[in-house]
């Protein structure tokens, strides 16, 4: 697998944690796995019958310290479409520039109306039920349930050395960001979240994350 140059600053990692944590990260998804796998064969036969294309996207990206590997989500976009129109985005938002116009939006560093997007994919977007499949990463050890979101190999070529400590964990499939944050707040913003999460260390933090998910979800405030 890949990896991109380490930064010099780090978060220093409590060994103990770590191991507590991976083993919730596989009791959970164990506990809930019978509920995502209809749930997933649900969104399948939803995704197949919407548009042409496979069922699953599998893209790039980077995890623990910089580390590449492939991202499973359920294709939310037509088959083949460019990501022009994302990495413009990605490099908008890492300037601070919002991606919405009106004062009023209620997520400024959304791209909105992108027609990249299926029909089916805009509702499993703004539930993030197209991140189910990521649970098969965390059993894989690629990801965690709780960390940063991670990010793609050409956001990461632009990160500054204060940037990179969000690698400094394992990312997940929920955090500080994707509970509090999503579309409504800035790259900066982002950053300084996801090293405050990575610096508590705290199992009762991540269990506190993972029990406040779900609501988020049905709301589906901030979805991107």
């Amino acid at each position: 697998m890949a990896v991109l140059s380490e930064p010099r600053l780090q978060i220093p990692v409590d060994p103990g944690y770590l191991r507590l944590k991976r083993l919730v990260d596989v009791a959970v998804t164990l506990v809930l796995l019978p509920l995502l796998l209809t749930a997933m064969g649900v969104i399948a036969v939803l995704i197949r019958l919407d548009s042409a294309g496979p069922v699953f996207f599998r893209q790039k990206r980077l995890g623990l310290n910089g580390k590449e590997f492939v991202l499973l989500k359920f294709r939310s976009m037509y088959a083949d479409s460019d990501d022009y129109l994302h990495r413009e985005a990605i490099r908008r938002y890492m300037n601070g520039d919002r991606l919405s116009n009106g004062q009023q939006v209620a997520t400024p560093y959304k791209l909105s109306d992108d027609p990249r997007i299926t029909r089916i994919g805009r509702l499993l977007r703004r539930t993030s039920l197209d991140e189910l499949p990521q649970f098969f990463n965390v059993l894989r050890g690629e990801m965690s349930l709780v960390g940063p979101r991670p990010p793609l190999p050409y956001e990461v070529e632009q990160y500054s050395e204060r940037d990179w400590l969000r690698l400094a964990g394992k990312p997940g499939l929920t955090g500080y960001w994707q509970v509090y944050g999503r579309s409504k707040v800035d790259f900066k913003t982002m950053v300084e979240m996801d090293i405050a999460y990575l610096q508590r260390q705290s199992i009762w933090e991540d269990l506190k994350l993972i029990a406040l998910t779900p609501l988020v979800m049905l709301s589906g405030r901030g979805g991107a």
